[in-house]
This record gives C-alpha cells, structure tokens and sequence, in this order.
C-alpha cells in the first residue's frame, strides 16, 4: 500500500451538505407597508385555498413568510387579521366608477361588491358571522369596518349626485346610507350568492327611493 493510498484509508470520506432549513429570515427584509402588503396577500391567497375555517395564522406565515410573532404583534387574532386583510382589499369610494348618472352608479358599486363576495372574501364573511356571534368585541370590530366602508362609497356616490344636481344636498342618515350594503350581504348569505337581477331590483325598488324620497 503506497503513502496516498493510506492517506486515503485514514481519511472518511466527506458527504454533501445538507440543504439549509427555509427560513422565514431569509431573502430581503420587508417593512412597514411591503411587509402588511405580504401578509394581506397570504390571507387572501389562503381563504381562497382552504377557506375561512381552514385558515390557520401558522399557514398565513408560512404563505408569507414572516414569522408568527410578526403577526401577533398587529393583530389579536385570525378573526381581526382576516378582518383587515378583506377590507384592505376592497376598493376604495375615491376609486368608484362614475358613470354620470346616481342610478348607474349604484349599479356599479353592488355589482361590485357582489362579485367581490363570490371569492376570498365571501368565505372570509361566511366565517366571520359566526365568530361575530360569539364575540361581542369582534362583532363590534366586523360592523365597524363593514359598515364605515360602505358609508363611505354611499356618500362619495351621494355628493356626485349632488353635483349632478340629482339630488339635493341633504343629510342624509346613516341607515339609509347602509341599507343597501346590509340587505345585498343578507342575500348572500341567505342563498350564496347575489344575481344581477337581485342588484337591479335592490337598485330600483329600495336604495333610489331611500336616496331621492328623504
């Protein structure tokens, strides 16, 4: 046996290096509004995978990854992070079509929001009412942010027709300003899922006349 071959003996022979872990540290450092953005995305990307019931804040930081830790520390739980992750999804009332008329602007807003309540976030609304039921907080929290968004559109939908010389300029109050939303989300959840025929009539037959007849 000459020398290399005993040198070889001595010395074992080396494996491959094992693939390091994922790490959820790994790749660039996100912040602020990229990291809230990376987050909102799993949710959505998760409730349309596995659905409200499904979701787990352990597969949303998987998704995103982000540790949990991360997720804690801005939201108390999956019924609020959900909550946020919906309505920061939807579109916002600066951003509404104007079609030139308030009867076709309603029209565009609950085709909207119907067809929005056919994806992730009719899931998430499914999920949520139950939660709702049995925590006040969280109720408080769901009505806020529904109902404030909502408010919303209708009064930016209001103050075009106003413009227009539609409608007079009136206070108008916040339940008639919310029917509209509250009864299109009662369909939904009454039959799973909203028709055009079923936006038209809400249009015609009960938000114009609430709207032009204070």
């Amino acid at each position: 046996m000459n020398d290399d071959e005993r040198t070889r003996e001595r010395t074992p022979e080396r494996t491959p290096d094992r693939a390091p872990a994922p790490d959820h540290r790994s790749g660039p450092r996100r912040r602020g509004d990229a990291l809230r953005a990376a987050i909102v995305e799993a949710v959505m990307d998760e409730l349309a995978e596995s659905g409200y019931d499904r979701l787990t804040l352990d597969g949303v930081a998987a998704r995103a990854r982000v540790s949990k830790a991360s997720l804690y520390r801005r939201w108390p739980g999956k019924p609020e992070l959900v909550v946020d992750a919906v309505y920061t999804t939807l579109p916002i009332p600066a951003d509404l079509r104007d079609t030139g008329t308030l009867r076709g602007d309603l029209l565009a807003l609950f085709d909207l929001v119907a067809r929005t309540l056919t994806g992730p976030s009719g899931h998430a609304l499914k999920g949520l009412i139950s939660e709702t039921l049995r925590d006040a907080d969280i109720a408080e929290r769901f009505r806020a942010r529904s109902q404030g968004r909502g408010i919303q559109a209708m009064r930016s939908i209001v103050d075009r027709a106003v413009a227009r010389g539609e409608l007079e300029r009136a206070a108008l109050p916040e339940r008639r300003l919310e029917t509209g939303h509250n009864l299109l989300r009662h369909e939904f959840l009454l039959n799973g899922a909203v028709t055009p025929e079923f936006v038209t009539s809400l249009v015609d037959d009960v938000v114009v006349p609430l709207l032009t007849h204070p």
